[in-house]
C-alpha cells in the first residue's frame, strides 16, 4: 500500500504541473485580458502622458507577459511553489487573501448540499432496488431523471420564479438581507441560512438524481448475487441481508461517485453561485476569469487540479477500507 501511495503521489504530481501548464498556456492564449483593460482606463485618463500601447507594454512587462509562454510558466510556478500566486488583477489584493475570503461560503453551502445528498439518495435508491418494477420504483426514477436531466440554470430560474417571485418566501438573490449590519450575531447567522436554501435546493435536487440511480443499480447488482440468495434461504432477516451483505458491497462503487464530490465541496458551483449571486468561490472565480485575471485563474483552476488528485487518491485507499478482499501489492 505504501509503494502504491508514493506511486500515486508522484502520477498526481505530474498532472498537476502538466495540467497547470496547460491551463496556463490557455489563458495566454485567450484574446482578452484584464491588463488590457487597465491599460486602456489608464491611457484614456486625462492626466495620463502615456499611450495605450505604453500602458500596455509597461503592465506585460510588469506581469512577466512579455515572455513566451514556458518561460512564464516556470517563473509562476516557482513562486506558486513558495505559496505567492501574485495579485488578483480584478480584486487588487492577493490571491489567497481573496480565496480565504469566501472559501467558507461555498464549504458550508456544498457540505450541507453533500450531507443531504447521502441521507436521501442513498436511502431511496435502496428503496428503488427493493421495490423494483413498482409504483414506488418508478416514482423514484422519475424524480432521479428529473434531477439528471434539468441544467442548473433552468433549474435555477424555476425555484427563484416560484418560490422567491410568486410565493415571496425566499429572497431572489443575495446572501444577506438589507438590514444585516444592524441584526445580532445570532440574527446574522439566521439571516444567511435563509438566504443559502434556494442555493442549497437547486444543488441538491441536480446531485441527488445522479446518486440515487447510481445507487438503485449496484444495489440490483449486489441483491441478484448467490451469496444474498443464501443468505435469504438461510432464513436471515430482509434487514440483516439489505443493511449487513448488500449495502457493504454496494459502497465499493459509490466510494467513486462521493470521492468526485470533494473537488465540488472546495471549489464552488460556479452557475448556482452565479445564478443567485452568492459570494462563493464559483462565482467570485467565474468574475475574475471573464475579465481575465491570471493569477486568480490560474490559482482557482490549480486549486481543483490538486483537489481532483487528492480525491482520486483518497477513493484508492477507501477501496481497501470498505473492501478487505481489495489489497495493492
Amino acid at each position: 500500500m505504501r509503494n502504491f501511495i508514493l506511486r500515486r503521489l508522484f502520477l498526481g504530481i505530474f498532472i498537476v504541473v502538466f495540467g497547470a501548464l496547460l491551463v496556463y498556456s490557455i489563458i495566454r492564449s485567450l484574446p482578452t485580458s484584464y491588463v488590457e483593460t487597465i491599460a486602456r482606463q489608464r491611457a484614456s485618463n486625462p492626466l495620463s502622458t502615456k499611450s495605450y500601447q505604453e500602458w500596455l507594454d509597461q503592465l506585460n512587462e510588469v506581469y512577466g507577459l512579455n515572455e513566451p509562454i514556458i518561460p512564464g510558466f516556470i517563473g509562476w510556478a516557482g513562486n506558486a511553489v513558495r505559496g505567492d500566486f501574485g495579485e488578483s488583477w480584478h480584486y487588487g489584493v492577493p490571491v489567497t487573501e481573496k480565496f480565504s475570503e469566501v472559501i467558507g461560503i461555498s464549504l458550508v453551502v456544498n457540505a450541507i448540499t453533500f450531507l443531504v445528498q447521502i441521507l436521501i439518495a442513498i436511502p431511496l435508491g435502496i428503496l428503488a432496488a427493493r421495490k423494483q418494477y413498482t409504483v414506488t420504483d418508478y416514482a423514484i426514477t422519475i424524480f432521479a431523471l428529473m434531477g439528471i436531466s434539468l441544467p442548473t440554470f433552468f433549474l435555477a430560474t424555476i425555484l427563484k420564479y416560484v418560490f422567491a417571485i410568486q410565493l415571496g418566501w425566499f429572497p431572489l438573490y443575495g446572501l444577506t438581507g438589507r438590514f444585516h449590519t444592524t441584526m445580532t450575531p445570532l440574527m446574522q447567522l439566521l439571516d444567511k441560512g435563509y438566504h443559502m436554501v434556494l442555493p442549497i435546493l437547486t444543488l441538491m435536487m441536480l446531485s441527488v438524481g445522479g446518486l440515487m440511480r447510481y445507487t438503485r443499480t449496484n444495489m440490483l447488482e449486489v441483491l441478484n448475487s448467490d451469496y444474498i440468495r443464501t443468505a435469504r434461504a438461510k432464513g436471515l432477516p430482509e434487514k440483516v441481508v439489505i443493511n449487513k451483505h448488500a449495502f457493504r458491497n454496494t459502497l465499493i462503487p459509490l466510494v467513486t461517485t462521493l470521492s468526485g464530490i470533494l473537488p465540488s465541496m472546495f471549489t464552488g458551483s460556479q452557475i448556482t453561485e452565479t445564478m443567485y449571486q452568492i459570494p462563493g468561490i464559483g462565482y467570485i472565480a467565474y468574475q475574475a476569469i471573464i475579465r481575465g485575471d491570471i493569477p486568480f485563474a490560474m490559482f482557482y483552476l490549480t486549486f481543483i487540479l490538486i483537489l481532483t488528485q487528492v480525491s482520486l487518491l483518497v477513493a484508492d485507499i477507501m477501496y481497501a477500507v470498505v473492501d478487505p478482499r481489495i489489497r495493492v501489492n
